[in-house]
């Protein structure tokens, strides 16, 4: 058994990729693994004011809810992030939690498998590939985690427009095979 964390970045009410990320917890559950979703909406998060306290002491100077999410993270096997694709690129949210958790980078961690789910109101595939690589640039700094897989679902623009579209099954799939 794996322990699944999945971080959910939309802040939107009816998230398309809210209901991926939802269908990749629920297929990892149905393979037996211990999950955990959460979803950054309500979540208090400051941006990083670069003072680099958090490398020498391992923790951030801000008290907010990113010490909580970061904990998960750091003893989670396998981490899934979802996020919907604001100008070519992941949420804001999505890179403020990742600059914030910069206090990780000295310790010891246990996550290896890293998933991307994107949404958009774009479909062309070209249109996730920023957001894929700025996350690539998150995991090459964590050297035993690569990227396992990354689903985009294009076509997507209201809240629960994904409702029936076979992305969902897919997404069920990934955290099932995981």
């Amino acid at each position: 058994m794996k322990k699944v964390v999945v971080i959910s970045t939309s802040l939107r009410p009816g998230s398309n990729s809210q209901a991926m990320a939802e269908q990749f917890a629920a297929g990892a559950e149905a393979a037996g693994h211990a999950v955990e979703l959460i979803s950054l909406r309500g979540k208090e998060i400051k941006f990083c004011i670069g003072c680099l306290s958090c490398q020498k002491t391992g923790a951030c100077v801000f008290k907010d809810d990113v010490p909580a999410i970061m904990d998960s993270v750091l003893d989670a096997d396998v981490v899934c992030w979802a996020t919907p694709i604001y100008y070519y690129e992941m949420s804001g949210q999505m890179k403020t939690l990742i600059d914030r958790m910069n206090a990780m980078y000295p310790k010891d961690y246990h996550f290896r498998d890293i998933y991307l789910l994107t949404t958009a109101a774009e479909d062309e595939e070209f249109v996730p590939k920023r957001a894929e690589s700025g996350l690539q640039g998150w995991i090459d700094c964590y050297e035993k985690s690569e990227l396992k897989g990354h689903l985009f679902c294009g076509g997507v623009n209201d809240a629960r427009d994904i409702t029936g579209n076979s992305k969902l099954q897919e997404a069920f799939e990934m955290g099932k095979s995981i």
